[in-house]
């Protein structure tokens, strides 16, 4: 643990010192953050080039399962964030252990129900009418829920459409054609952002009101 906390304290000399005893460079504290994890969450890339290049695995995660490059986003350390990205890039791992990027963005329906090929799914919703239900128990019945042109709805980054923010719940679209894919891109304008320009976007936001 003595390499993780000299990079906790962001000290260079001892780390290459640690580097050159033959530390354990994926060893992981706790909680399961190696030194690569610490040194994005600090925001050292000097630390980080020095790791990276004596062998610390660059998709290391601990329980939170998030990547150093992840950790760096999230702490808006974009340059430590960028070299990070670069070295992932450099490994070659199945697609299926790399992190899945998910976002999605709001609309009004009124704006996707231009597409041509447009035909949503009408969403169940449970009514409790007392006694007078359908089986007069009063129990909650289902019915249908039509949506209004203004109400909100959200596109995902796998441009399927649900009710709520959360990925495959509450699916009201999920027709993915090349059409859609066209629709989506030309006249929703709906891309799904790099992280690195978000981190950007809220430096110079804090810049402006500082």
């Amino acid at each position: 643990m003595e390499l993780v906390e000299a990079v906790k304290a962001g000290n260079v000399a001892s780390v290459k010192e640690f580097i050159s005893a033959g530390a354990d460079l994926n060893q992981g504290d706790r909680n399961g953050w190696k030194p690569l994890n610490w040194a994005a969450a600090r925001g050292k890339l000097e630390i980080v080039q020095l790791l990276l290049q004596h062998g610390a695995d660059v998709y290391a995660v601990g329980q939170d399962q998030r990547t150093p490059a992840m950790i760096a986003l999230a702490a808006g350390h974009a340059d430590v964030a960028r070299h990070l990205r670069q070295a992932e890039a450099k490994v070659t791992l199945p697609k299926s252990f790399q992190p899945e990027r998910r976002y999605c963005m709001a609309y009004k329906v009124k704006d996707l129900r231009q597409f041509a090929g447009w035909k949503e799914n009408k969403l169940s919703e449970n009514k409790l009418q007392g006694a007078e239900t359908a089986n007069g128990n009063g129990q909650p019945q289902q019915t249908e829920q039509a949506l209004s042109d203004n109400d909100v709805v959200y596109l995902h980054e796998n441009l399927v459409v649900t009710r709520d923010v959360w990925r495959g719940e509450n699916v009201i679209f999920d027709q993915v054609a090349p059409e859609w894919k066209e629709f989506c891109a030309s006249s929703l304008k709906f891309q799904v952002p790099d992280d690195l320009d978000l981190i950007a976007t809220s430096i110079r936001k804090s810049a402006a009101h500082s």
